[in-house]
């Protein structure tokens, strides 16, 4: 009985997560229609920039008093920026909300919206998770270590991270520990406080990095030692030692 209930529960629980995210995702696919059919209507139009901002406004001032805030005179905008950097309907992610591809079509940096997006795509990071990545300048962090190709191929899945700056981000922020700002923490303070926030470190940490053990004990020429934490790193197939 307890195995059908488990079973039963887990049905229910991924059938609602399925459809928070077709629900999402379609309305990716109405703001993308909506861009699609704004730019074929200034194409159609007059070619002039003074038409299409005319044009949104005065759609906004038609839509937005019978549909609500979502289609105002800014939304509109957005619609059409995002059919315009992502032109292809094929090609839109459909673990994606509207969220997240606000955020993408903010960065005007073809390579760097496209680490993003992959980034995201490939570590299921939600929109806030988005934010948090771009706000604390990873794409910038991992350039500073690595060269261009090298960051866009790792995203892509082009190539195997050869060094640990390929994988390891240097600097790391570490704000959502919320510790006071200081020179230097108490070890234990630290490693605390990493615990408490391990997903937010794990995905701070870098790519492809597993929790495996905290304060694990091991033995060298009979002598003990205590490593604090301890992670595996599945793409460079190695284990990653904190003390």
């Amino acid at each position: 009985m307890k195995n059908l209930v488990s079973e039963i529960r887990s049905i229910i629980e991924t059938s609602r997560s399925n459809a928070v995210r077709s629900v999402d995702f379609c309305r990716v696919q109405m703001y993308w229609q909506i861009g699609r059919r704004i730019v074929e209507e200034e194409q159609g139009g007059q070619a002039r920039a003074e038409y299409g901002k005319g044009l949104i406004k005065n759609l906004a001032q038609e839509i937005e008093p019978e549909y609500g805030s979502g289609f105002g005179q800014r939304q509109l905008e957005r619609a059409r920026q995002f059919y315009i950097e992502f032109p292809i309907a094929s090609t839109l992610r459909t673990q994606f909300n509207w969220s997240q591809y606000k955020l993408l079509i903010a960065i005007s940096d073809k390579d760097k919206r496209e680490y993003y997006e992959l980034e995201a795509a490939n570590n299921c990071w939600t929109a806030r998770q988005m934010q948090r990545q771009i706000n604390s300048m990873l794409y910038e962090r991992l350039l500073l270590s690595n060269d261009k190709e090298s960051v866009l191929a790792m995203a892509r899945k082009e190539k195997k991270p050869e060094k640990p700056q390929e994988i390891v981000k240097d600097p790391m922020v570490l704000e959502f520990l919320g510790l006071e700002k200081k020179a230097h923490y108490y070890e234990s303070d630290l490693e605390t406080e990493l615990i408490n926030h391990l997903q937010e470190f794990i995905l701070e940490l870098g790519n492809g990095f597993t929790f495996v053990a905290r304060q694990k004990r091991i033995l060298l020429e009979d002598d003990e030692f205590f490593i604090d934490l301890v992670f595996y790193n599945r793409l460079a197939r190695r284990f990653v030692i904190l003390s």
